[in-house]
């Protein structure tokens, strides 16, 4: 297919903006015919016509309208890319996040803080495996990614922003139990399938020779959330994913250590033109 010549898209934004062919052409330092030549020349590329003579000047078509709307768009995309090769850009394009599927919303609400209601940031937020989404990092098409675990590819930094102890969590008539392994034996569970959490729950129980019921394996803490509020089981998580459950009194947690820490990394790719406000925001939640 042809693309579309943008001297000729140049020429026409111009013209749209002066409305007379002859100041456009003084302004471009072209001659008047060869200006005209090349509207006519983007006219037929388009096959509309984009400006009507009325007396002595060039007034707009609908389709000449929509061109040029399309014109500032292009040339302005163009020149904000300038500005941000250069740094002297202001403008500071939506941070993009990826966040592994199984990771808690809750927490990644808490890293997303410091950008929401500053009307000069914007993000993007795209939930998936953790596989695909290094991909998206390696590709440029995202900036950093949250997950449970340090890559195993070279090249990636990861820098740990978190960690919390996982414990459990259930409606009251499910935590009436004396011991660790009573609760274990005998409550059914909801088991994240996140490997640290997984991992770690099946070397405890190994270690105190019980046989957990499960209730539900889940690749989604939202889930567990849910499941643990509508009295499915005893969720195994980090007390962040039922924050707002435990302090309203839905659920409550369980006073046993499990000896299980999830931490939580973000990971970059060195690059010489990062987004602007990624570094002030690791170091937000390095400092923490």
């Amino acid at each position: 297919m042809e693309r579309l010549n943008y001297h000729h898209l140049r020429y026409f934004r111009e013209v749209a903006v002066t409305g007379h062919l002859g100041q456009a052409a003084d302004r471009l330092n072209v001659a008047q015919s060869a200006l005209s030549s090349q509207i006519r020349q983007l006219e037929d590329r388009l096959g509309l016509a984009l400006f009507d003579r009325v007396g002595r000047s060039l007034v707009l078509t609908e389709a000449g309208r929509i061109a040029l709307d399309h014109a500032d768009r292009i040339f302005g995309a163009g020149d904000e890319l300038l500005a941000v090769l250069r740094q002297t850009s202001d403008a500071r394009p939506p941070l993009r996040v990826g966040a592994q599927s199984t990771l808690s919303r809750n927490f990644q609400l808490q890293f997303l803080a410091p950008l929401l209601g500053d009307a000069g940031r914007s993000f993007t937020l795209k939930s998936g495996g953790q596989g695909s989404l290094l991909d998206d990092l390696a590709g440029l098409a995202l900036d950093v990614v949250l997950t449970t675990q340090v890559p195993s590819a070279a090249g990636f930094a990861a820098q740990r922003i978190a960690e919390q102890p996982v414990l459990l969590h259930g409606q009251p008539a499910w935590m009436d139990h004396g011991s660790l392994a009573g609760l274990l034996a005998h409550a059914p569970m909801i088991l994240p399938t996140e490997s640290v959490i997984r991992a770690g729950f099946e070397n405890l129980c190994a270690r105190l020779g019980v046989t957990p019921q499960i209730a539900a394996l889940v690749d989604d803490m939202a889930m567990v959330r849910l499941l643990a509020r509508e009295g499915v089981g005893v969720a195994v998580a980090p007390s962040v994913v039922v924050a707002d459950e435990i302090a309203g009194g839905t659920l409550m947690t369980a006073p046993f250590d499990l000896g299980i820490i999830e931490p939580f990394f973000a990971v970059t790719l060195p690059r010489k033109f990062p987004h602007p406000d990624l570094a002030d925001l690791l170091a937000v939640h390095h400092a923490g």
